[in-house]
């Protein structure tokens, strides 16, 4: 793949127009510890919000988003926002989470490249991005950086936190660190711990982005376009591509089919492409062109060490902390997060007799069907809040 007039990072940066971003900063007088042993000052969350909050800020709900998505959850593309919302058929008025009732926020993640800080934004000291400089951030961190926001915003329970993938580990983190803050969870196509087969994933995609020699340690950021990491980033971003859909949708869509490029008469030639190939070259390219390769990165990272056990006595003990309503929603070809990681923990809840419901989305799409059948993760979410709420 050639990298050509790529950008060096697709992050947002002050400067470049918010579109629908509104931004909240704070550890500007005490920092910001995270789970590393870090600590960050002047953070910023970006976030988005529709709807309108009542008096009493009851009719709240968080969306947290997963591993390369931002706080624009819903909307029209446009100044700011290249693409449409990413569960743009989920949210909205009349929609499943309906803004004519709902107050939706979402955040971007600390760690992120789209308005929160991250490694691409300037560190305070000097002005310079952080890069190299950033720390190790957790699922907890993110969660803890949420809450801040919370409180800016004047809302001290959530309605419900909702969310899919690394998304979905948010929601957990809320349920067992702030039980008091939470009316009700849906997590999607998530874990209660990364697995060693979905931890083997992630370190495939770093080192293609560490083997990169144009990543420079992290320190990428004065490059000229062309001269970025793009070439690890884009492998990486193929490689997970694959994770995010099932063997049955990579046959339908392209089967065994062959491009013409790299042929030779009638001969095959060694660099001549399948069709799933440029699929593949396409998704990578497009990453790099709205995302940060030390953002994906970190944002990884903190997805392998996301164990909602770790330092609370195990799972069991970390789960008989959540006892709020839960809708826990699996997907029947999902090969990152598979179906019964969702219902081990459907099972330990009702264990513990919290009322709770597991449905199974049925796709050939695999992981990304939450993105792709809004009518399926629509309707039981749209149920669910009808019914506790």
């Amino acid at each position: 793949m050639s990298s050509g007039a790529l950008p060096v990072s697709g992050a947002w940066r002050p400067g470049d127009p918010a579109g629908a971003r509104q931004f909240f900063t704070f550890a500007s007088d005490h920092p910001f510890a995270v789970e590393s042993g870090a600590v960050l000052r002047d953070v910023t969350v970006a976030y988005e919000t529709w709807g309108t909050l009542d008096a009493d800020a009851s009719n709240a709900i968080l969306v947290c988003h997963a591993w390369t998505g931002d706080s624009h959850a819903a909307g029209r593309a446009g100044v700011g926002h290249p693409a449409p919302g990413w569960w743009d058929e989920v949210v909205g008025p009349g929609k499943y989470i309906d803004t004519d009732r709902w107050f939706v926020v979402c955040p971007n993640v600390l760690g992120g490249c789209q308005g929160s800080t991250g490694p691409a934004s300037p560190h305070p000291d000097d002005g310079v991005p952080y890069g190299s400089r950033f720390p190790v951030v957790t699922i907890r961190d993110m969660v803890r950086a949420q809450a801040r926001l919370m409180g800016h915003l004047g809302i001290a329970q959530w309605a419900s936190v909702i969310g899919g993938s690394m998304g979905g580990m948010q929601v957990l983190e809320w349920a067992i660190t702030y039980p008091k803050r939470v009316r009700s969870i849906v997590p999607i196509a998530t874990c209660m711990q990364a697995s060693a087969q979905q931890i083997a994933w992630g370190v495939i995609g770093r080192r293609s982005v560490r083997l990169d020699p144009r990543w420079r340690g992290g320190d990428y950021y004065d490059a000229q376009p062309g001269d970025g990491p793009a070439e690890g980033l884009a492998i990486a971003r193929q490689v997970a591509q694959v994770t995010f859909r099932s063997d049955n949708a990579f046959t339908e869509l392209f089967g065994r089919n062959l491009t013409d490029r790299g042929r030779v008469g009638d001969t095959f030639g060694l660099w001549q492409e399948f069709e799933v190939e440029r699929y593949l070259q396409y998704h990578g390219d497009k990453l790099v062109r709205r995302f940060d390769a030390n953002s994906y990165l970190i944002i990884g990272k903190a997805m392998d060490l996301h164990d909602v056990g770790r330092g609370r006595g195990g799972l069991e003990r970390a789960m008989d902390r959540i006892t709020v309503p839960n809708l826990s929603i699996g997907i029947d070809s999902d090969m990152l997060y598979p179906a019964y990681q969702q219902r081990h923990m459907s099972e330990l809840l009702s264990e513990v007799g919290v009322r709770n419901e597991y449905v199974e989305i049925q796709s050939p799409h695999g992981h990304d069907a939450f993105l792709i059948h809004f009518d399926e993760v629509g309707e039981p979410i749209a149920r669910f809040l009808d019914r506790v709420l």
